[in-house]
Parts: C-alpha cells; structure tokens; sequence
C-alpha cells in the first residue's frame, strides 16, 4: 500500500490533518495506536476559547505571540461552533470580581477579547451587580460582582471522531490500534513506516511520500524514532479535572477564577447536569499526564469550599487528567526552569533533515491551522505544490452537519420532532442527547436497533441505547467498553460508578457485534451509514 501523506495520531490535530489532506485530493493514511482521541483529545476541559489568560499575560509581558494566539483561537472557536452546532454551544462565563477596580480592569479587558474575535464573536461581555451575579450562581460565595463573557463549550473526544469519520468518508483509510513500530527509509529519506497490529501482532509495510507526525506528548518518541540524537521540544503539563455531583451551575453560567494563590486559572463548568471543575496546571512526565493526583484533587475542592462554602464535602463523580504538550525552546536553556503555567500555547512545525514533518504544540481549539501548517511543510516535501481548498460547491460538511450551520440547525429542528415518533419510550432528554452526539445522524443510529428496546436509555445519567453501541462498532472503531464509555459517549467522565454498572452490558453487546463482523485486514475501517 502506497500513499501521499502518512500522519502518525488520530486527536484532533492528526484527524484534521488527514481530513483537510483528503479534501485535497491526497491520499492519506491516519494511523493511530489506541482509539480515536485516546490521549488529550478526550480529556480537556471542553472549552472552545480565545483564551482570557493568555490575553491578561499578552498584555503583562508585552508577548505579541500571546495576542496573536489568542485572536487565532477565537477564529477557530467561531468555525468549530458553526461546523458542529450540535456538539459546540456557546457558553457564558462570570468572571468574580471583589471590588470595584477589579471589574473595571477586567471589564476592559474582556471587552477587548470581544474585539478581537470581530466577525466571529459570539455575545458581548456585561458587568455584573451582585445582585445579578447571585441570580446566575446563587450558589455562590456572596459579596461578588462580577463579569460575564462568552466562549465555547463542545464535546471534545466526538468533534474528534467526527473528524476522523468525515477524512474517511473522502477516502482516508484509517487503522485505529496500529502502532508504528519503525520508520523506512529510501535513502537519507523517511518513504513510509512497519505498521503492527495491536490485536493480531502482524506487521506491515506502508509506503508514503511524506509522514507527518501529529502525537501531541508522544511527539518525542516518534522525532526519536527518525532521529535518535533529537533535542526534546516537548514537555507536558497536566491539568487535572473533577466531576462533582451537585450541579453549582444551575443557570447554565460557568465561573472562571482568573488568579488562585499560586497563579493558575480555574474554572467550574456545566457538564452533563453536574459540575467540572479543572483545571491545575503542573509539570509531570509524559507517562503521569492522565493520572491526577490526591494532592491536585484536594487543591481543586478546597477552592470549591472556598466559592461555593454551601457544599462543604462535595461528591466527586468521576476524575481525569490530561497532558498538555507545550514547547520547549529548540535549544536547551540550561535554567532549569519547570513551570508551565506561563508557557506560550502556540505551535511549531519542524522538518528533520529525513523528512519526518512533525506538529507540535498548540490546543484543542487551534488544531486546524496546526493542520493547514503540516500541510504546508508537506507540500515543500511532495512533487508540486497542494491544491487549493476545494471549492465552496463541493464543500463536505462535518459527518452529522450539513453544509451550513444555519442548514445544520434546520435539520435539527425537523430531526427533534421527528425522532419522538420513532422511539418507543421518547423522553425529551433521550431526544436531546441523540441530536448532541450525532447531529443529522441520529436516524442512522436508531436503524442499529435489533429491537425496540434497544432504544430504550440503558443509563438515567447519560440516556446512551443499545443501539449506539452497536453504531459506535459499525461505524465509528469501538472496540472495547472503555471506547464506548469514555469517548462514543462520556459516562465514564461524568459518573465512574453508573459506567462500570453497564461495563458487562456494553461488552455483550461489543462482542455480539465483533463476533459478527468479517474479518479485516490490519485496518480498522468503518462502514458507511
């Protein structure tokens, strides 16, 4: 097998490279070693943002980067919220404030993040009494006015797979649970890549004109892989999140706490009907970047007691943690310095003297120009330079969108009184979940149905069917519980407890439908609904 561009790691920056890749007409090949966004691209703290923090520190430090990064972003938010309305809504936040000054000061600068989105903002920032504050958080720590600003809040690990879905559907082959296992060469010139097989152990060769790798904190290892001498450019923060129980947000307003003690930014979210709170930011090794620590989880509840002193003992659901691949300097400083908190979130591209393109840096909500720029590093590497994008009367919508977000939200109005129909038991809350997590596709899921009552919700929590499961095997690579669990749906990161209760339940039906299934070849391909 033989294609143009090979990208190493389906998150969100390797399935964006391989879908803009095929819509230029490349042949592309993703290979990812887990599942699709196995690793950071599930574990965020599901915001779309410009980045409020990054805009105070543009200004603190006279960083140019900063504000650059930040106007990027909220280019980006902006297309992410109209590409997949029903997975990405805008969210407001408040913003604290204590005395009078405050407010002011971050007034202004709240009004300029407003600014700099231009064509693409999404509501305009408003000051707040503590009246009105206590009406959006009532919950809340008294004496506080306030400002409330919007961003982006989405689902992060199925804006992800829809990404992955729709490459595929313009003909990029996907092999999920491949690993790469060395890199060929043709001459001084990286010509592909051994593939091995996680389930099966067989290997095998993938040819490729230009490889691009896209493995977020794993970037090292595989720059290691082309060139073994290589300075590191990576290193990993980890921010660390908590579900809790209660839901502190009832209103649907998120609070964002600009200044802890020790300089971090925190913020406490709506999710799921209960309360996320992330994140801490802290130097860790890439293998500790998804386990949080006793001592963070503790740091994390003590500013929950100390905002929201009516839940002294909050109930934690479920926790995770995700690591952040952030940039070293391409020449070690030799200062020793650790922290991370004020490390810039931009990307680099690097090409190695043997070809091997690597992507590296940046965030969830700027992985497309992270794409765009592999791509461009790519094209110095092929025979002639990429095509333009294709032109807007062949343009491919998201899979579960149509081609415009005003099209989108049309056929999601038509789909939410259609679909209580064809459901034996519709509950508004089943039919809100299903437009949330498939979009224009809901139907297709409810054909996965072998009976009736495998649209009957198996949880109260996350109204998730039997239906979906076998949709998530069929047709978007699930292949254990924790793929279901975790990423098709997000059970598993709102209550740990109600996940493992339908753990058995999932497997049977994963097994009846992997039992069916022919046997493949080493890829993971899905089928077309």
């Amino acid at each position: 097998m033989s294609v143009d561009l090979l990208v190493i790691g389906a998150g969100a920056t390797g399935a964006t490279l391989a879908l803009e890749g095929a819509r230029r007409g490349l042949k592309v090949a993703l290979v990812e070693a887990g599942d699709i966004a196995i690793g950071t691209s599930s574990r965020s703290t599901k915001l779309l943002h410009g980045g409020v923090r990054y805009l105070e520190l543009a200004f603190r430090t006279f960083d140019w980067r900063q504000l650059q990064l930040v106007r990027e972003a909220l280019a980006e938010r902006g297309h992410w919220l109209a590409a997949a309305p029903f997975l990405a809504q805008r969210l407001e936040l408040l913003l604290p404030t204590a005395q009078p000054f405050e407010t002011i000061y971050y007034g202004i600068g709240l009004g300029l993040y407003d600014a700099l989105a231009g064509r693409q903002g999404i509501g305009a920032s408003r000051w707040l009494r503590q009246e009105a504050v206590h009406q959006a958080l009532p919950a809340l720590a008294p004496g506080y006015a306030g400002v409330a600003y919007s961003d982006g809040q989405f689902d992060d690990a199925r804006l992800n797979l829809l990404i992955a879905r729709t490459a595929a559907a313009m003909g990029a082959q996907v092999f999920t649970r491949t690993a790469v296992v060395e890199l060929i060469r043709h001459g001084d010139r990286l010509s592909g890549a051994v593939l091995e097989d996680a389930g099966s152990g067989e290997r095998h060769r993938l040819e490729a004109r230009v490889v691009i790798n896209a493995t977020g904190i794993g970037a090292d290892a595989i720059r290691r892989l082309a060139q073994p001498d290589v300075l590191p450019r990576v290193r990993v923060s980890r921010g660390v999140h908590l579900v809790l129980e209660a839901d502190l947000c009832p209103g649907g307003t998120g609070l964002l706490i600009p200044a802890t003690e020790d300089g971090r930014v925190l913020f406490m979210l709506p999710f799921h009907g209960r309360t996320l709170v992330g994140t801490t930011d802290t130097a860790c090794p890439g293998a500790a970047a998804e386990q949080p620590s006793a001592e963070e989880e503790a740091y994390l509840l003590d500013y929950v007691r100390r905002w929201f002193p009516g839940h002294a003992t909050p109930v934690v659901s479920s926790r995770w943690a995700g690591g952040r691949p952030l940039l070293r300097d391409a020449e070690p400083s030799g200062n020793g310095a650790d922290g991370t908190s004020r490390v810039v979130r931009e990307h680099v591209v690097e090409t190695l003297p043997c070809g091997l393109v690597s992507v590296m840096g940046g965030k969830w909500t700027t992985c497309r120009p992270m794409a765009l720029d592999g791509l461009k590093a790519a094209a110095a590497l092929l025979d002639g330079p990429l095509p333009e994008p294709l032109p807007e009367r062949a343009a491919f919508p998201l899979q579960g969108a149509a081609v415009s977000a005003q099209a989108t939200l049309a056929g999601l109005e038509q789909l939410r009184s259609r679909l209580p129909h064809l459901l034996p038991q519709p509950t508004p809350a089943l039919v809100e979940h299903l437009l949330a997590s498939h979009g224009l596709g809901a139907e297709a899921v409810l054909a996965c149905a072998a009976s009736p009552a495998e649209l009957v919700p198996l949880s109260a929590v996350i109204p998730i069917t039997a239906a979906e499961v076998r949709h998530a095997v069929r047709y978007e690579w699930a292949r254990t519980a924790d793929d279901v669990l975790a990423r098709r749906c997000r059970l598993d990161f709102v209550d740990r407890a109600e996940a493992e209760r339908l753990r058995p339940v999932v497997q049977d039906l994963l097994d009846q439908e992997l039992s069916s299934a022919q046997p493949s070849s080493p890829t993971s391909h899905q089928k077309n609904p």
